[in-house]
């Protein structure tokens, strides 16, 4: 693969990759299963692998998918909470043991636990008692969910044993057993609601209710599998489990203690068909080298541990008949398609629709209306179409073709050359893509409006209240309190977080225009280039290529959404009602000692997080850029630091700082 080749799949495959972290952590409505996920982050790590000079700061490789939330505090972990590595080959489980071998000159124990399909959790103790729980988030910040979490019962509130250390946290799996499932959804059933589409869906729905009393109503559960701290009771982590089930906590009832891969190997057999009879769901096995001090020696890399990965199992299939094809309109004009199936029971839940992802899947795989299809889930709500029993098929049946125009909006379809999906050109008046503009306009990671969430931007929009970001600055008390569902203070709510709104950071609300192509790394890097929205709506495309990471796509869609008069008018509408477009993103303060300075940032660290030291950064006066150039005044290096960044510093004789001499650095 050609280096530009090897750029264009690489962005296609981090905005990908991004979309559907975002439809498994925040919306909790995947469209693909865990394999199908794997291999796109396969596919990208292979080319940032492949080709260093493309990694990018904020690629999906280099960080842990978000479940954060509008509705909760976030707060920080004190360890990262890391992702693990996966796989679903017995063969790679051995090359993770072989490279364990040869990292510590030895062979390590280990041990195999189940994994668990349900919602990550750390909990925090002080004294013996639980202070913090906070969902994994973006690894570094989860949302703090402590009141929701005191509910579930097999969670100890307070710690009474003896020797217990007076802080830790110990981490591990909410989860909702079958049963508890079951019935849940035979009370929604009965009360006319629609029923959960799965256990780990209806856990992480369940965690992320604001009604305390409803949570304590449903049986989640708890495994907890990891402690952290300063003065544990064992150097090692099966030790350190049974201390903590001593303490009371319901650590993992399948465990095992292996010495060598050929145990491990053994354990992944073992329970390959064993675990179906649990009372709850698990897809793989988690394995862990058992020493503390060998899990420090191997250390981590940005995004996983090197001393831990998860091997999963093969996912389940059915076969089921193809009924009707939905075309679904999202937010950027992107069409997907999802199949509607004859129901049918996958891996314990009743599967009734899977995704057809793009147009190119649909000729690959020859579809007719009323084929047999093969649909394979790894624990997803949405599964996947992986075969045609063509054999079966009913004669003259007509094939599934992919739409011209738009189903909402009747406008005809474009499909990009290199892009893998057809969109929607109307995004000014194509409904789905209004109300989505909106929704996102709205967000947390945008405009961060309290009040405003998907079901309200809805609601005024089939009430006629606003067709664009611009209307909602015109909303007055008397329209908002005569909705369904509103009232006096829900209307003052969502007035004042108008209001606040209007002050919000530059590249916030550069994000939160929606342009195309144009997410947060992106938004930052452009109002970090350009001081306000008029020196942007100006800048040529050559100029906007000139910042790191903007490409001649990027350009483009810049250009060609300053070029619509529409949006022009909805900028003026906005500035109109009191907002203001200008920067910085930051302000260093004065005489900061990186003032001026373009800095790379490279590998990890053992006082900062990825996040912190590019903060520590810019708080000092500095920018931080991708990649290493002749403008580049410095690279900060961790561990790990990648050896094409290091070449091409030598290379352009670019120092090279240790955390150290970067700590010492900005403290003069």
């Amino acid at each position: 693969m050609k280096l530009a080749d090897a750029k264009k799949r690489a962005e296609e495959l981090r905005k990908t990759i991004n979309e559907h972290n975002h439809r498994y952590y925040v919306l909790n409505q995947p469209i693909i299963t865990d394999f199908e996920f794997d291999i796109l982050l396969n596919e990208l790590e292979t080319i940032e692998k492949n080709f260093p000079e493309l990694v990018t700061p904020d690629s999906p490789t280099m960080r842990v998918g978000s479940d954060l939330t509008e509705e909760f505090v976030q707060a920080e972990h004190t360890w990262p909470m890391l992702s693990l590595g996966n796989t679903y080959s017995a063969g790679e489980v051995a090359e993770f043991g072989e490279r364990v071998r040869k990292s510590l000159g030895y062979d390590p124990e280990y041990v195999c636990e189940l994994k668990y399909d349900g919602l990550s959790i750390s909990l925090t103790y002080e004294n013996g008692l639980l202070v913090r729980a906070v969902t994994r988030g973006d690894g570094t910040a989860g949302d703090d969910v402590t009141v929701n979490v005191k509910t579930i019962r097999s969670i100890p509130v307070r710690v009474r044993a003896e020797m217990v250390p007076s802080s830790f946290v110990i981490r591990g799996e909410i989860y909702l057993p079958r049963k508890g499932f079951d019935e849940m959804n035979a009370a929604r059933q009965a009360r006319g609601e629609p029923p959960f589409a799965n256990p780990r869906n209806a856990a992480a729905g369940t965690l992320k209710l604001l009604d305390p009393r409803i949570v304590a109503s449903r049986s989640l559960d708890c495994f907890l599998y990891y402690l952290l701290g300063d003065r544990l009771p064992a150097d090692n982590h099966f030790d350190n489990l049974k201390a903590a089930r001593q303490w009371g906590f319901r650590t993992p009832d399948v465990i095992q203690l292996c010495h060598g891969m050929d145990d491990v190997l053994s354990f992944i057999s073992a329970w390959e068909n064993e675990r179906k009879k649990l009372p709850y769901d698990t897809d793989g096995v988690v394995i862990k080298v058992n020493s503390l001090v060998a899990q420090q020696l191997l250390g981590n890399t940005a995004k996983s541990p090197r001393w831990a990965m998860a091997y999963k199992y093969a996912a389940e299939q059915a076969v089921t008949e193809l009924l009707s094809v939905d075309y679904q309109v999202g937010r950027t004009g992107n069409v997907t398609p999802v199949a509607n199936l004859r129901p049918v029971l996958l891996a314990g839940t009743t599967v009734k629709r899977a995704s057809l992802h793009n147009s190119s899947q649909i000729e690959l795989l020859g579809l007719h209306y009323g084929d047999s299809v093969i649909i394979e889930k790894g624990g997803e709500i949405i599964p996947k179409i992986v075969a045609v029993e063509t054999g079966r098929r009913v004669p003259d049946s007509g094939p599934v073709s992919f739409p011209e125009t738009c189903p909402e909006c009747n406008t005809p379809l474009v499909r990009n050359e290199g892009e893998a999906n057809h969109y929607c050109p109307n995004y000014l008046h194509c409904p789905p893509q209004i109300t989505g503009r909106i929704i996102h306009f709205v967000s947390r990671k945008a405009m961060d409006i309290e009040g405003l969430g998907e079901e309200t931007v809805e609601l005024l929009f089939s009430n006629g209240l606003i067709r664009n970001i611009a209307d909602l600055y015109d909303l007055k008390h008397e329209q908002l309190a005569g909705l369904e569902r509103m009232g006096n203070k829900s209307a003052s709510n969502i007035l004042a977080g108008l209001t606040s709104s209007l002050s919000a950071q530059w590249h916030k609300k550069l994000f939160a225009l929606g342009i195309r192509h144009v997410g947060e790394t992106v938004a930052r890097t452009l109002a970090t280039g350009f001081p306000d929205i008029d020196s942007l709506m100006n800048a040529t495309e050559e100029q906007l290529s000139e910042l790191p990471e903007i490409g001649p796509r990027i350009s483009a869609s810049v250009r060609e959404y300053f070029s619509d008069d529409e949006n022009i008018e909805i900028i003026r509408r906005l500035r109109a009602a009191g907002m203001s477009f200008e920067g910085p993103v930051r302000q260093a303060r004065a005489g900061g000692p990186l003032a001026g300075k373009n800095i790379v940032v490279s590998g990890t660290f053992e006082g900062f997080s990825r996040k912190g030291i590019k903060a520590a950064i810019e708080a000092a006066g500095g920018r931080v850029t991708a990649t290493v150039s002749g403008s580049t005044s410095f690279i900060v290096a961790g561990s790990d630091m990648g050896p094409s960044k290091r070449e091409k510093a030598m290379k352009l004789g670019v120092q090279i700082l240790t955390e150290e001499e970067f700590v010492k650095m900005i403290k003069e």
